[in-house]
């Protein structure tokens, strides 16, 4: 009986390898700790344009009266995901895991506005994007530019500034916060327009 899910986890290591596996049963986090983790790392997974990842949550044997706390926890965090445009599908892979597969980075531009993330609206004129380095305002106006373009528009100044706020809002929810985000967000804007080249 212990053959089966030996091999079962030989076949992940394989198809998924240890940078598309998050094992949040290896740390023991809280829910809150999980549900950060979980987001961060799937965010980050979609931008480096991965197909699909593997998230092990445990079947919660060992949660308090059997409750299966984090489990249920991340299994709504992946439903919100897919709302918002991280996520194409979720499967449960085993009573304690998920496959995931991952939408293209447009899908997050194209999520309603609300399930984007209601903590961080993007800024409300043109003058709020003015804080941002000149090579990340450079890349936003390049793949707002683009973005209109596919939709066979023509990019006038006062559509390109819109198209601009409304891909930052998109595109900077994905980005938590920390030393090095503008950076971070500069390769996710990278990301979005390698996406339209290989269309």
């Amino acid at each position: 009986m212990t053959r089966v899910p030996a091999l079962r986890q030989a076949f992940d290591e394989m198809r998924f390898g240890a940078d598309r596996t998050l094992n949040l049963r290896t740390h023991h986090p809280s829910r809150e700790q999980a549900l950060k983790r979980t987001e961060n790392w799937l965010r980050e997974r979609q931008m480096s344009r991965a197909k699909e990842a593997l998230v092990i949550t445990g079947r919660g044997n060992n949660s308090p009266d059997g409750v299966l706390v984090v489990r249920e926890a991340i299994a709504q965090l992946l439903v919100s995901l897919r709302r918002r445009g991280v996520l194409n599908d979720v499967l449960e892979h085993t009573p304690g895991s998920f496959v995931v597969t991952f939408a293209k980075l447009n899908a997050v531009r194209d999520a309603p506005q609300r399930a984007r993330n209601p903590h961080e609206p993007p800024p409300r004129d043109p003058a709020g994007l003015a804080a941002l380095e000149p090579e990340t305002r450079a890349l936003l106006r390049h793949l707002a530019k683009r973005s209109i373009e596919e939709l066979g528009v023509e990019p006038t100044p006062a559509f390109v500034e819109q198209e601009m706020l409304a891909q930052f809002g998109a595109v900077a929810a994905g980005v938590p916060d920390g030393p090095d985000r503008e950076q971070r967000l500069r390769a996710m804007l990278e990301a979005a327009l390698h996406e339209f080249d290989d269309r």
